[in-house]
């Protein structure tokens, strides 16, 4: 049964306080990300989700994003970084969630990344659904052009995606009530165990995002199909950048 009470603008700000009671378990830089957001219709996005999650909506939408970036600098705390391994591409699709004590957060769809490791230690220990992709990506310093492809292992070459995109105008952040500060600024996952009914929450710590105007020449929304979800098949409805964020992240909780 969905959840009667959507969460409040103070939900919303609160889950941004790094939690105090505990010390993350990985350290994370998020670098050159694209978010690419299409509206959906709420209740086909409720039947996707797990028992104990309802779809948070804006101004009664629900949204689907397609987000590619760069992982950087990851690695356990305590220990450093691994060359060869702690630096990496991702790309997720994502939609946005709260569960039955009206905490707002991310439900993951998948996470496509090009590093073996990530991908099984991910699936492993956080329950989140990553695959196995091959990834390339470059940047092009004179213009911040960023041009990035990626193809998951097993699929059809129709399903490959490519994303060129570069940022534009000054950097910004996202205020409270905005439709940006709903899709962007989220500090909680949901996964789901398949020895558990309800979903476990993950908990990450940031600064607010740094945010920029993006212009994008090329786009894709094939891994909505990979991922049993029907394409919009038009430009995406809210695009943004950011130059990135370094990430603290937290273990799995009930």
């Amino acid at each position: 049964m969905p959840h009667l009470k959507p969460p409040s603008e103070g939900d919303r700000l609160a889950v941004r306080a790094r939690p105090v009671d505990r010390q993350p378990v990985m350290y994370q830089q998020w670098e050159h990300l694209l978010f690419l957001h299409w509206s959906y219709d709420p209740p086909t996005i409720q039947r996707t989700l797990p028992q104990g999650l309802s779809v948070d909506t804006f101004e009664g939408k629900a949204y689907l994003g397609i987000v590619p970036f760069f992982m950087r600098d990851v690695r356990l705390r305590l220990l450093p970084r691994l060359p060869g391994i702690s630096d990496f591409l991702e790309l997720n699709v994502r939609t946005y969630v709260y569960d039955e004590r009206g905490l707002p957060g991310v439900w993951f769809y998948s996470l496509d990344a090009n590093q073996w490791l990530a991908v099984r230690a991910a699936r492993r220990f956080f329950c989140l659904p990553y695959f196995d992709s091959k990834m390339l990506a470059e940047k092009i310093q004179a213009t911040g052009e960023i041009r990035y492809l990626s193809h998951r292992r097993g699929a059809e070459d129709r399903l490959s995606s490519c994303f060129q995109y570069r940022p534009r105008g000054e950097t910004r952040f996202a205020s409270p009530g905005t439709l940006e500060f709903f899709l962007i600024e989220r500090y909680v996952l949901f996964a789901q165990s398949t020895r558990q009914a309800r979903p476990w929450r993950g908990r990450v710590h940031h600064r607010p995002y740094p945010l920029v105007e993006a212009e994008v020449a090329e786009w894709d929304d094939a891994v909505f199909e990979l991922d049993g979800l029907k394409r919009p098949s038009r430009a995406a409805d809210h695009v943004l950048m950011s130059p990135g964020v370094e990430v603290e992240v937290f273990a799995l909780e009930k």
